[in-house]
């Protein structure tokens, strides 16, 4: 989901190998974490349909118009056996693609399409990547491509060309049936190196998806840009960011702006196209509005003292546990508490190094003695203020 920008960087803090940590014990936990993979898929004339371009990477097709289709999942389900081997070498390229797919005249996908390569080339020393086992495809595959840095699988004979006369059938050929063929597209018009007008609408999707999400993020978002225009040292670039902002939504450029101390309000940026007003919300690009409604997978936090309710203890740990939520116990010493029970309940943290964001939720278990030593504790006090503030 989403973290506050105080709770990340205090969660950098705290542990900063967080997100790495928790990918890593939800997969050996057996919560594995996965992804649907999605497509919208449409024709020439119904892209003519839209007053902007589809290959504009900054633009949308809400999915109120057009469904996505989910054609497969992404699951974690095991820890790679080496991390150099299967991570830290893994080669993501644009230019990989099956039979059936191909490449959109997309300008960003077309520059990716080279910078990667340049990427991988030099990252990992040379062409030959594709050779190492947690690049190479899965199935059987030849090409012309022999020799060079690092190679180490190498085809035998002579010939890497075609047409050539060696061999009783004349050697290596490409098949045109079972082969990659890219999509016969007919062009019309001019072809020029510009920035078309199709591409001038910078502030409708803006404010549609502004408006979209739930007040609660429009206040993050009104809080992300006043705080990241604060870092900016010239004025009069503040303003200018501010400008742009009341083509988007005037009541968000005045939350900012009055954030960032300024007098009076900039004019309106120049927009080449105006901002549609009738492009209605989506919830589909509400993090909120589509968040999960199980608390499966997360985590929870109980703070215990000596003297707690062993009772409600053990209610809290099997109502996580019917949740399919991972308990974890911070006490103020690391051998743990003793509950009202006389039992010892072990601690997985120590009240300073068990800050409560690292947790999904909190729960505090005081008896009346061990609540007054936390007052008196300013990790405890730091746990409770950002557990509040966090909405834990």
């Amino acid at each position: 989901q989403s973290v506050a920008w105080n709770e990340a960087v205090k969660i950098n803090g705290a542990d900063p190998d967080f997100h790495r940590r928790d990918l890593w014990d939800s997969i050996n936990m057996g919560a594995f974490p996965e992804w649907e993979l999605g497509l919208q898929l449409f024709d020439q004339d119904f892209a003519d349909q839209f007053d902007f371009d589809v290959l504009d990477p900054t633009k949308i097709i809400p999915e109120e118009i057009l469904p996505v289709r989910i054609v497969g999942r992404l699951v974690l389900d095991r820890m790679v056996d080496n991390f150099f081997a299967e991570t830290e070498q893994v080669a993501f390229c644009t230019q990989n693609v099956p039979p059936g797919i191909d490449f959109s005249n997309d300008p960003l996908l077309q520059g990716r399409n080279f910078s990667y390569l340049d990427t991988q080339l030099k990252r990992l020393g040379g062409p030959n990547f594709t050779h190492l086992p947690i690049n190479a495809p899965r199935c059987p595959f030849a090409n012309f491509q022999q020799d060079g840095h690092m190679a180490f699988y190498n085809p035998k004979g002579r010939a890497n060309y075609e047409p050539n006369s060696w061999g009783i059938e004349g050697g290596p050929r490409e098949d045109p049936a079972r082969g990659f063929r890219s999509f016969a597209a007919e062009e019309v018009g001019p072809k020029g190196r510009l920035r078309p007008e199709s591409f001038a609408d910078h502030y409708s999707q803006a404010r549609q998806f502004y408006i979209s999400q739930a007040p609660i993020e429009q206040k993050h978002i009104g809080d992300a840009l006043t705080f990241e225009l604060s870092k900016v040292e010239r004025p009069d670039i503040r303003a200018r960011m501010i400008s742009h902002l009341i083509n988007i939504d005037p009541l968000l450029a005045k939350t900012v702006a009055n954030g960032l101390g300024m007098m009076e309000m900039p004019a309106p940026a120049k927009a080449l196209v105006a901002t549609r007003q009738d492009l209605e919300p989506s919830d589909a690009l509400s993090i909120l509005k589509r968040g999960p409604n199980a608390f499966a997978g997360r985590k929870l936090g109980i703070l215990v003292t000596d003297g707690a309710d062993a009772e409600l203890f053990e209610a809290l740990v099997k109502a996580a546990g019917k949740a399919d939520a991972v308990v974890e116990v911070i006490a103020p010493k690391i051998s743990g508490a003793v509950l009202s029970d006389g039992s010892l309940v072990p601690a997985k943290h120590k009240i300073d190094g068990g800050p409560s964001v690292l947790f999904d939720a909190v729960a505090i278990l005081a008896s009346a003695a061990g609540a007054q030593l936390l007052a008196k504790d300013g990790a405890a006090k730091d746990f409770v203020n950002d557990a509040f503030g966090h909405c834990k």
